[in-house]
C-alpha cells in the first residue's frame, strides 16, 4: 500500500506538471467513455433489459407467414386452431390497440385503448393493483362493456378512487364500467391506458382477415424451439387443410417478445454501438500517442531509476498508477457527459423507439463505464510502460540525448496514426453514405404538395349503422365552417393521412359482366340496391358464397390500399387526376357507390384498357357489400414512406362509406397554417365538444416521417467528424513530436544544403503517406461496415465510388493542412543552434 500511495502521489504531481497534455488526455477521454456510455444506456434500455413482466424471457409473439416470407397478424379462425393445437404455450391471447376518445366525468381525452382475449394477462402475468380482471359473463359478443385502466390513468383522472363504480367512463361515446386497475408502470401493447375485452368484438370467419397480434407464453418445460417447429408444423397443417385460395398463412413465427418490440430499430441501434465503440478507438489511439510522446521525453527519468536499482516491473507499475488516475478523472467526468448526452439522446430519439423511458443512466449503465475506463486505463498503462521500458535504459546515460530521439517511437506513432485514420475513413465513409441516402430520400416527390396544408386529426364516435350518417354530418358541417375561414383555399378529409398512418391494405375482386352469368349479374346489381346493414341473412348467404368463388379466382382479383376520402381531398393535396372524375355532391349515401383508383392499380388489373366504368368489390375492408365503380384515376401517393414505392389504392367516398373512426382533415391555406389553429379549434368544439382535435402540418408529418434517418445520421455524423478531429489532431501530435525529435537531422540537411522547400516536402510527405496508409486500412473496415449499414442506405450502394473519393479527399486535404504547421516549423530551424543542440 506504501507503494502504491508512491506511485498514486507521483501520478499526481506529474499531471500537475505537464498540465495541457493532461487536460488534452483527461479531455479526450470524457469524450470517448461519455459518447461510450450514453449510446451503451440507449441500447441497454432499448435492447438488453429485461422486460418488466413475470418470467418475461417465456413471453413471445408469433405472426403468420406468406408465402413470400412477409409476417402479417392473424385471423381469427387461424388463431383459434393455432391456440387449441399448439400444447407448448401455457396461453395464448389476441390484442390490438387503437386510440380512441375516452371521457371521465365528460372530460374527452385522446388515450390508446387495447383489445385484449381472456388469456392476455395471465399470459403477461399481470393482476389487479385496485379492482378484479374481466369475469366471464364479460367475455363475448353482446356483453355489457367493461375497462380496466392503467395505474397512471388511475391517478391522474380517477383521482385514486376505489369505488370505481362510481366513476362515469365512456370509449368513443360508448359507456363501459371500470373494473379493475393495472400494476404501475403496465402499459403494453403500445402505451394503453384502458383495456377492453376482445371477446365484445365482431369475430371474423375469414381467414385472410389479418387484423390481431397475438401473444402467448411458453410452459416451464418447453423451450422456443420445439415451440417454433410445432407453430410451423400446425400452420402446414392448415395450409393443407385449407389451400391458398382460401388464406395466405403457409407457416408461422415465433420470437421472443423482446426482439419483437425492438425488431425495427435492432439493426440502427447496432450500427450505432459499432460505430461510437470505432470512435472509442480513434480516442485511445490518441491517449496512445500522447502517452508515448510523455514517456519519450521521460527517458532520462527512466534510465537513472533504472540505473539506481529500479526494476522493470516498478516502471510497469509506475505508468499503471499514472494511467488509472488519468482514467479515473476522465471515466467520472465521461459519466457526467453521459448523463447530459442521454437526455439529448431521448430528446432527438424517433417516436419509433420501444421502451424510450426505460433509458437512463442506472446502475448497469455506470458499471459499463467503470469497466470501459479501467480496460482503457491497463491497456494504455501496460502498452506505454513495455513500449518506454523495452530499451536498455542505463544506455541512454552515456548514449546523448540526440541518439535517445527514439526512432521507435517515432514509427509507433505513426502506426497509431495510420489505425486512426483507417477508424475515421470508415465512420467518415458511412456518414457521407447515410447523407447521401438522406438526399436522395428529400429528392422524392411524394405526390402531394405538402405546404400550407393544415392537418385535424379527429377520434370520431364508434357510430355503426343508421347512425353513421350522424358521422358524415359532423365531417361535413367541420369542412363547410373550414371552408368560409379566411385564407382558405380548398379542404378534403381522409382515413389515412400519408407518411402518417399508412392505409390497411386487402383484396379486391373484379366484377366484369362478360364474366358473369345472367344469375350472377343479377345478384351484383341487387346488392348495389341493399346495405349491409338491411341485408337479410338469406342474401347475405348467397352473396358471400358468390364472392368466395370470385376471390379463388386470381386473375380477377387484385391487393391495393383501402383509403377513405372526401370529395375535396384530391384536390387540397394537389394529386392530379388523370382521366375521368373524382367524387361529386351526386356521390350521396344513396347513390351507387363509386370509386377512384390510382395508377398503379389500373396498370396492375387493366393494362392497356380504360377501367372507367368496371365495377369492384372491396366490402372485406368495411364490411360493406355493395360494389364500387369506378369513375376516375388519379396520380400516385407514396402514403407509407418516401422510401418505398407507391402501392396500388382505391379511394372510396367517405360519405359513401362512412365507417372511419379515425379521419383527418386537410386544409389547404395561403399563408402559414398554424395561424388558423385556434379558429379551426373553436369551430369542432361549437359542432360536438366531445370529439378532441389534434393539429399538425402535412410538412411537419413529412419531417416527422424522416425522424428515424435523420437520427441516424446525426448521431453518425457527429461521431465521424469528432474521430476526424480527433484523427487529425494525431497527424498533428506525431508530426511535431517528429520534427521536435528530427531537429538535429533538420540542421544537417540544411546544413548541406537542402532548401526550405525539400524539407517543407520531406514533413508533408510523411503526413500524407501515413493518411494514404490509413485509408488503404481503411476500406476493409468499410466493407464491414457498410454490411451492417446497407438496410438503413437509399438509392446508393455501399461501395459508392463518389462517397468513398470524396471522403478521401477529405482525409487528404485534412492531412495537409494538420501536416502543414510542423512542417512549416521544421522549415524555421538554424543549422548553428540545431548543431549545437546537444
Amino acid at each position: 500500500m506504501n507503494g502504491l500511495s508512491q506511485d498514486l502521489g507521483y501520478a499526481l504531481r506529474q499531471l500537475r506538471r505537464n498540465i495541457g497534455s493532461s487536460a488534452i488526455a483527461i479531455g479526450t477521454l470524457v469524450l470517448g467513455i461519455g459518447a461510450s456510455t450514453a449510446i451503451f444506456s440507449v441500447v441497454y434500455g432499448v435492447l438488453l433489459r429485461s422486460l418488466p413482466y413475470y418470467k418475461p424471457d417465456q413471453i413471445v409473439q408469433l405472426w403468420e407467414v406468406n408465402s413470400n416470407g412477409g409476417h402479417s397478424r392473424f385471423a381469427d379462425p387461424n388463431f383459434e386452431d393455432m391456440r387449441y393445437q399448439a400444447h407448448a404455450f401455457q396461453g395464448m391471447a389476441e390484442m390490438y390497440s387503437v386510440e380512441a376518445v375516452v371521457s371521465v366525468d365528460n372530460a374527452p381525452d385522446r388515450i390508446d385503448v387495447a383489445h385484449v382475449s381472456k388469456d392476455f394477462f395471465s399470459v403477461m402475468g399481470v393482476q389487479p393493483v385496485v379492482g378484479r380482471l374481466f369475469a366471464v359473463e364479460e367475455q363475448h359478443f353482446g356483453a355489457a362493456p367493461v375497462a380496466l385502466i392503467s395505474y397512471s390513468y388511475w391517478k391522474l383522472h380517477l383521482h385514486e378512487t376505489h369505488d370505481l363504480g362510481a366513476v362515469k367512463v365512456t370509449v368513443s361515446n360508448i359507456p363501459v364500467a371500470v373494473v379493475g386497475v393495472l400494476p404501475p408502470g403496465f402499459s403494453f401493447p403500445d402505451n394503453s391506458q384502458v383495456w377492453l375485452a376482445r371477446e365484445t368484438d365482431v369475430r371474423l370467419p375469414s381467414r385472410s382477415a389479418h387484423n390481431w397480434q397475438v401473444v402467448a407464453r411458453l410452459r416451464d418445460d418447453a423451450s422456443l424451439d420445439r415451440a417454433r417447429a410445432e407453430v410451423s408444423a400446425i400452420a402446414h397443417n392448415l395450409f393443407r387443410q385449407y389451400g391458398s385460395e382460401d388464406m395466405t398463412l403457409v407457416d408461422a413465427a415465433v420470437l421472443p417478445l423482446r426482439n419483437a418490440l425492438t425488431a425495427n430499430i435492432r439493426p440502427a441501434l447496432l450500427v450505432l454501438l459499432g460505430v461510437v465503440g470505432l470512435l472509442l478507438l480513434v480516442v485511445c489511439a490518441n491517449l496512445m500517442n500522447l502517452s508515448l510522446a510523455q514517456a519519450s521525453g521521460r527517458a532520462g527519468e527512466l534510465a537513472i531509476r533504472s540505473a539506481l536499482g529500479v526494476s522493470r516491473w516498478r516502471l510497469v507499475r509506475q505508468f499503471l498508477a499514472e494511467s488509472f488516475l488519468v482514467s479515473l478523472l476522465g471515466s467520472s467526468g465521461g459519466v457526467i457527459a453521459a448523463y447530459f448526452g442521454i437526455q439529448g439522446l431521448r430528446a432527438l430519439a424517433p417516436g419509433n423507439i420501444p421502451r424510450l423511458n426505460d433509458i437512463s443512466l442506472n446502475l448497469t449503465v455506470l458499471s459499463f463505464a467503470l469497466g470501459l475506463s479501467l480496460v482503457v486505463a491497463t491497456v494504455l498503462g501496460v502498452l506505454t510502460a513495455l513500449r518506454a521500458t523495452s530499451s536498455n535504459l542505463q544506455g541512454t546515460l552515456t548514449a546523448g540525448r540526440t541518439q535517445v530521439s527514439s526512432l521507435r517511437i517515432q514509427h509507433g506513432g505513426r502506426i497509431i496514426v495510420a489505425g486512426q485514420i483507417a477508424v475515421t475513413f470508415t465512420l467518415l465513409v458511412g456518414a457521407g453514405l447515410l447523407g447521401r441516402s438522406m438526399l436522395y430520400v428529400l429528392s422524392v416527390h411524394p405526390g402531394f404538395q405538402t405546404q400550407h396544408v393544415l392537418t385535424i386529426d379527429l377520434e370520431l364516435p364508434d357510430l355503426d349503422g343508421p347512425k353513421s350518417a350522424q358521422r358524415v354530418q359532423f365531417l361535413d358541417q367541420v369542412m363547410s365552417r373550414l371552408q368560409t375561414m379566411p385564407g382558405v383555399q380548398a379542404v378534403g378529409g381522409t382515413n389515412s393521412l400519408p407518411l402518417a398512418n399508412g392505409p390497411d391494405d386487402g383484396d379486391f375482386a373484379i366484377l366484369n359482366p362478360q364474366q358473369l352469368s345472367p344469375a350472377q349479374q343479377a345478384l351484383v346489381e341487387r346488392s348495389a340496391q341493399v346495405s349491409y346493414d338491411k341485408a337479410g341473412p338469406a342474401f347475405l348467404k348467397e352473396f358471400t358464397e358468390f364472392l368466395t368463388g370470385i376471390f379463388h379466382d386470381r386473375e380477377r382479383t387484385g391487393n391495393a390500399d383501402f383509403v377513405i376520402a372526401s370529395q375535396g381531398y384530391f384536390q387540397t393535396l394537389g394529386i392530379p387526376l388523370q382521366s375521368g372524375r373524382l367524387f361529386n355532391d351526386a356521390d350521396g349515401p344513396n347513390a351507387p357507390h363509386v370509386a377512384v383508383i390510382s395508377e398503379s392499380t389500373a396498370r396492375q388489373k387493366w393494362p392497356n384498357q380504360n377501367p372507367i366504368g368496371q365495377t369492384i368489390e372491396f366490402g372485406n375492408m368495411d364490411g360493406d357489400l355493395r360494389p364500387l365503380t369506378i369513375v376516375g384515376i388519379v396520380g400516385e401517393v407514396r402514403a407509407h414512406s418516401l422510401e418505398w414505392a407507391p402501392r396500388p389504392t382505391i379511394y372510396v367516398n367517405y360519405r359513401q362509406r362512412p365507417r372511419a373512426r379515425q379521419f383527418s382533415i386537410v386544409v389547404q391555406t395561403t399563408s402559414d397554417p398554424a395561424a388558423i389553429f385556434p379558429a379551426a379549434r373553436r369551430i369542432i368544439a361549437q359542432v360536438d365538444p366531445t370529439v378532441p382535435p389534434k393539429f399538425n402540418t402535412l410538412d411537419g408529418i413529412l419531417s416527422e416521417s424522416l425522424n428515424s434517418r435523420r437520427f441516424n445520421l446525426l448521431l453518425v455524423g457527429v461521431f465521424a467528424a469528432t474521430a476526424l478531429f480527433l484523427a487529425l489532431g494525431g497527424v498533428f501530435g506525431v508530426l511535431a513530436y517528429s520534427v521536435t525529435q528530427r531537429t538535429p537531422e533538420i540542421g544537417v540537411r540544411i546544413a548541406l544544403g537542402a532548401s526550405t522547400t525539400d524539407v517543407l516536402k520531406m514533413i508533408l510527405q510523411q503526413g500524407v503517406l501515413t493518411a494514404a496508409a490509413g485509408m488503404a486500412l481503411g476500406l476493409l473496415g468499410c466493407f464491414l461496415l457498410t454490411r451492417f449499414l446497407r438496410s438503413l442506405l437509399f438509392e446508393v450502394g455501399p461501395g459508392d465510388s463518389l462517397t468513398l473519393s470524396g471522403v478521401a479527399l477529405l482525409l487528404i486535404v485534412g492531412t495537409g493542412i494538420a501536416s502543414y504547421i510542423p512542417a512549416r516549423r521544421a522549415t524555421k530551424v538554424d543549422p548553428m543552434v540545431a548543431l549545437r543542440y546537444e
